[in-house]
């Protein structure tokens, strides 16, 4: 995944609890050269890696309770097109939330996880596209 990233990008991760969507962030960013420590931001609600001049945020949302505070955090400013966002529980902002670019569906199936990757603008089907043309490492 991280090597058909682009600034701008927003994903949403869908799943539930244990599901993996921070796992999922942290291989991404492993795959995007990241070695420090990559943790969930369910207490701090973003995390941002700064690598290189790319700067990915990951968002948390399970622990608000009302959609309006997300637009009293002020987390607007950090959807742009110089950063790629990955959001946990995105449902908890509402309409608040800028659209995603890409839904990731995760689930455990069968003792393994799976991902289903679902386009919601010309940026995310062209990413998923790049995809089907990067060889697995």
């Amino acid at each position: 995944m991280a090597q058909a990233l682009k600034p701008g990008l927003v994903f949403y991760l869908d799943g539930n609890l244990g599901a993996g969507k921070t796992t999922l962030t942290r291989g991404v960013l492993r795959g995007l050269g990241y070695a420090g420590k990559v943790k969930s931001p369910t207490y701090t609600l973003v995390e941002l890696y700064a690598i290189s001049k790319l700067k990915l945020y990951h968002f948390d949302l399970y622990r608000f309770n009302d959609p309006r505070e997300w637009e009293e955090a002020g987390f607007r400013e950090y959807f742009n097109t110089d950063s790629i966002c990955l959001v946990e529980w995105p449902e908890k902002a509402g309409e608040w939330l800028p659209k995603p670019d890409v839904i990731v569906a995760l689930a455990i199936v069968n003792e393994a996880r799976t991902a289903v990757l679902t386009a919601e603008t010309e940026a995310g089907k062209q990413w998923i596209s790049q995809l089907q043309h990067i060889s697995p490492a």
